[in-house]
């Protein structure tokens, strides 16, 4: 099908138009653009010589604010969270006041120097880890994370499976995220989980709990890839050609709060990277947090929304419809 013009168009003709909030289910804290790797494909541009990092009194503002709250879910991403100096605290705070708490690993992390004994954290902590594999063979890896990124991910992967993570009854969860290595959209995710799983266990021993489809977004690296390969424009027109209405409804920002490493406030991740912060009249910072203001927003609107809304869908859970 043809998609409309414009991402609000899209919104409007499906009944959807302005997109608002429905209510506040996950804190997503990027803890900062510090990460050990340099992904061809990472919408944050994080790599090991970014300097921007959560500071302990943002940190102790988002902890403030889960105190106040009854917010269910705390969600850390990167860079590498993990390589935030608070990291640990957030993790000990959050579980101890109750919530559910997801580390976005990139798996290389667990094998470095000072970080080899996160998989025994988080598994006290009982952390849910997502953790990025982009494909299950190594050359389609590597060719997007960086040499040798692959064989290195399985070796943690083994690590966590040794802990309980991704084992049937253990109640420590693995889910793994998949993302297209070229301008192209990603299968359905019911189709491809079987496939991974097969395919990890048969190849390398390893298990996981769930596979988490996401399109790739067109911002910054991965943006700058489309327009040098001149595949932009064809690349955007292919995501607004599969809106789908049923997956606009669903879209995470609806439900999740974005925080930045400054402690400034965004409706998603990929805002936060295009610099979109809330609109007028809304708490700016995580210093200002209404839940009464917040959760109920109109949500701030670009052509990358696109993405989120092609085909089944898109999120930092995978698709939104299953």
């Amino acid at each position: 099908m043809t998609g409309p013009r414009t991402f609000a168009d899209a919104l409007d003709a499906a009944g959807l138009y302005p997109l608002r909030a429905t209510g506040i289910d996950t804190l997503q804290l990027n803890l900062g653009k510090l990460c050990n790797q340099t992904c061809k494909h990472c919408h944050v541009d994080a790599g090991p010589t970014r300097t921007e990092v959560m500071s302990a009194a943002t940190v102790d503002a988002c902890l403030r604010v889960l105190r106040a709250s009854a917010i269910p879910t705390v969600d850390l991403t990167g860079g590498a969270p993990e390589m935030n100096a608070h990291f640990r605290r957030i993790v000990a705070e959050a579980t101890a006041l109750g919530r559910r708490v997801i580390d976005r690993c990139n798996l290389t992390i667990l094998m470095v120097g000072a970080y080899r004994d996160l998989p025994e954290f988080l598994a006290a902590h009982r952390v849910e880890v997502v953790a990025s594999l982009p494909y299950f063979l190594a050359r389609n890896t590597d060719a997007q994370r960086g040499d040798g990124v692959f064989q290195t991910s399985i070796a943690a992967i083994r690590r966590l499976n040794a802990l309980g993570y991704g084992v049937e009854g253990s109640g420590l969860t693995l889910n793994l995220a998949y993302n297209p290595t070229g301008a192209f959209l990603p299968p359905e995710q019911s189709a491809i989980e079987p496939e991974f799983r097969r395919e990890l266990l048969a190849r390398h021993d390893v298990v996981f709990n769930r596979l988490f489809v996401i399109t790739n977004m067109p911002i910054s690296r991965f943006e700058e890839f489309l327009s040098r390969t001149g595949q932009r424009e064809e690349y955007m027109e292919r995501l607004a050609g599969a809106f789908n209405p049923e997956a606009a409804a669903g879209v995470m920002c609806r439900s999740t709060l974005s925080v930045g490493w400054d402690g400034q406030l965004y409706d998603c991740d990929f805002n936060q990277m295009l610099g979109m912060a809330l609109g007028d009249g809304l708490p700016g910072r995580i210093e200002d947090f209404e839940e009464h203001l917040l959760g109920g927003r109109t949500i701030r609107l670009g052509e990358h929304c696109h993405g989120c809304t092609a085909g089944s869908g898109s999120s930092c859970g995978g698709a939104v419809i299953r």
